[in-house]
């Protein structure tokens, strides 16, 4: 797996993360113009138009997103509107969804669940990422240093070109990310992944939360957000940002639909698995005594369900797979990625501060 290390500016990280994962971010681009001609009926000139719309309200939230976007753009040899559109795939994907793509068998498929709980002594940020094998190729991971400011270092597993996923910082602040499809987009608010980097620049949980909920999100998805102190659920649409607090046994377990009441939001059936996943991921976790990583890691290898099962299967008619699993020790500030299905991985990587 290619670990891209970045330090200096937001364009000099930009530019080495495109220069190192340049092949990488070929491979997203084609990856995104099939994928989104599929989900939205855009064509690629289309998707970059829609992109524009990004460009001055991140420019008026946070600058520096712009040019570490930009950096990456010119260190991979493409146009800044080409990486803008891998940033804002999520708005166009699960929010310009077109009449057509709601068939949960032919477009667009995702599957992630995700986990976390607080013990007497650990505090523990789980999920299997699952999407197209297809863009398996193009994973990365990425490390970046911010020279002379006070924003805390981040190691996360991403899209090349992509500038925020899943990960956690060296404060010991993570992120989880679930799609979430819903009609409706908000440009003037941060896009999913971008959400997720800022998520991941905070100090604290609580930190996290608040400008997450202060700036909003542009769009549908749900961020699993905590600290040592434990998670807090974030259900993000354009229209408002609402918490889903730990249950009495310190777990949050989410999959790919709104939990909480949300009769303003055009929320269509897509994922017909994603209840049973979350039932399921609940009773396997209820009574989890003494959590432990490979405890944790036994029951992201569950196949109820299959193949539209946790440890899920591009396979008949699921249109997804289990690319990588994520298990964060907040705690210890350390996490175990493993990429590939839990019960077929290709690798293991040990992350930690």
């Amino acid at each position: 797996m290619l670990e891209v290390r970045c330090s200096g500016t937001p364009y000099e990280i930009g530019v080495t993360h495109g220069k190192l994962a340049k092949e990488k971010v070929d491979g997203s681009l084609e990856f995104y113009k099939q994928l989104l001609w599929e989900s939205a009926s855009m064509s690629w000139e289309q998707v970059l138009q829609e992109a524009t719309k990004y460009v001055e309200p991140l420019r008026k939230i946070e600058p520096r997103y712009i040019e570490e976007i930009r950096g990456i753009a010119d260190g991979a040899g493409v146009s800044f509107l080409d990486i803008l559109a891998l940033n804002v795939r999520s708005e166009i994907n699960f929010g310009l969804f077109s009449d057509k793509a709601t068939d949960t068998v032919e477009y667009p498929s995702d599957g992630c669940t995700s986990f976390s709980v607080l013990t007497d002594s650990k505090s523990f940020l789980c999920q299997n990422w699952d999407w197209r094998a297809e863009q398996t190729p193009n994973l990365i991971v990425y490390h970046i240093s911010h020279t002379g400011t006070d924003i805390p270092d981040i190691s996360m597993i991403t899209e090349a070109g992509i500038i925020g996923k899943i990960g956690f910082n060296s404060n010991g602040v993570g992120v989880c990310l679930n799609a979430i499809r819903c009609r409706g987009l908000d440009r003037s608010k941060l896009p999913v992944h971008i959400a997720l980097r800022a998520a991941m620049e905070a100090k604290s949980r609580d930190e996290a939360v608040k400008h997450i909920k202060s700036v909003g999100v542009a769009g549908g998805g749900h961020l699993l957000v905590s600290d040592a102190t434990g998670p807090v659920s974030l259900e993000c649409t354009s229209s408002w940002v609402k918490e889903l607090a730990m249950d009495e046994k310190g777990r949050i377990c989410h999959s790919n639909h709104l939990i909480l009441d949300h009769p303003d939001i055009d929320e269509p059936g897509w994922l017909k698995d994603s209840p049973a996943r979350l039932a399921r991921m609940r009773a396997l976790t209820a009574d989890l005594q003494q959590p432990t990583v490979d405890r944790i890691f036994e029951v992201f290898k569950d196949t109820e369900g299959y193949p539209s099962s946790i440890n899920r299967k591009q396979e008949g008619e699921c249109r997804s797979q289990t690319l990588f699993n994520i298990i964060m020790d907040l705690t210890s500030k350390k996490a175990q990625v493993t990429f590939g299905r839990p019960t077929e991985y290709s690798e293991q990587v040990q992350l930690a501060f």
